[in-house]
């Protein structure tokens, strides 16, 4: 990794909500042009360290960098400036249900540039050609299946030309075909557009086609940051029990 520019830099983040600590002394880099995975089971934080990392969430200590931008100590014009380097793709694909297809991917579009209407159209068309959608410009949401939206909501994601994108779930109530379909978008927008991806999930088929590199948190704590055959391959009793999604081990049954 010495050779590979880093894109994202968390430096010793904590963060509590009432009395539980959600996350404790997490240190990571995200490099440039990869695919990097955060997974764990519910609770284990990987979600509250997306939505830090994308700065919706201040941390209580500890800093993240993109590039050189210590993202807790931006205001909020210089936050906006790199939020709009960002892409955003949600568990529930988030789509507004009254829009057309082609009206939510041009949102962001619509709220942060000062293009035409005409040109708008232009860019949402091309986006959701990328995502194999070209043709449902003018559908509702609630004509698609739950595969389709999510390739919406990836569609609205590129819709900014980002550097970074962000995944929370991506392929969270699909069927196994559905989920691969997903996934191959995924690499294939990483490679294709040069971005950087940064995933949240706990589907092991979906880590191991997708990951170039796989962090596991549990109880808000980092135990492993590797490549995918480094984590199959740890010593660590906790990451193989959660891969291979064993009733025993130190991971009690318990938990949630």
């Amino acid at each position: 990794m010495s050779d590979k520019k880093i894109a994202i830099s968390v430096e010793n983040l904590e963060k509590t909500f009432g009395d539980r600590k959600v996350l404790d002394d997490v240190t990571l880099d995200v490099c440039k042009g990869e695919i990097f995975v955060i997974m764990g089971g519910s609770g284990s934080g990987k979600s509250t360290l997306l939505r830090m990392m994308t700065g919706a969430i201040k941390p209580d200590a500890g800093k993240i960098f993109f590039e050189d931008n210590d993202l807790s100590g931006l205001n909020a014009e210089e936050h906006e400036k790199i939020k709009r380097r960002f892409g955003m793709s949600f568990q529930s694909a988030a789509l507004l249900d009254f829009l057309t297809v082609e009206e939510n991917v041009s949102l962001p579009l619509k709220e942060h540039t000062k293009l035409s209407q005409k040109v708008i159209s232009i860019i949402a068309k091309m986006k959701l050609n990328l995502v194999g959608l070209q043709g449902f410009e003018d559908y509702l949401p609630s004509m698609l299946s739950g595969g389709m939206k999510k390739r919406v909501g990836l569609a609205r994601a590129i819709a900014m030309d980002p550097e970074v994108i962000f995944y929370d779930e991506p392929t969270a109530g699909l069927d196994p075909v559905v989920c691969a379909v997903v996934d191959k978008l995924i690499l294939d927008l990483t490679q294709k557009l040069n971005l950087t991806s940064v995933v949240v999930t706990h589907n092991m088929e979906s880590v191991f086609r997708i990951a170039d590199r796989v962090a596991m948190l549990y109880q808000g704590r980092l135990l492993e940051v590797g490549t995918k055959d480094e984590i199959k391959n740890t010593s660590n009793a906790i990451v193989q029990q959660f891969i291979k999604g064993e009733i025993d081990g130190p991971i009690s049954s318990r938990e949630d």
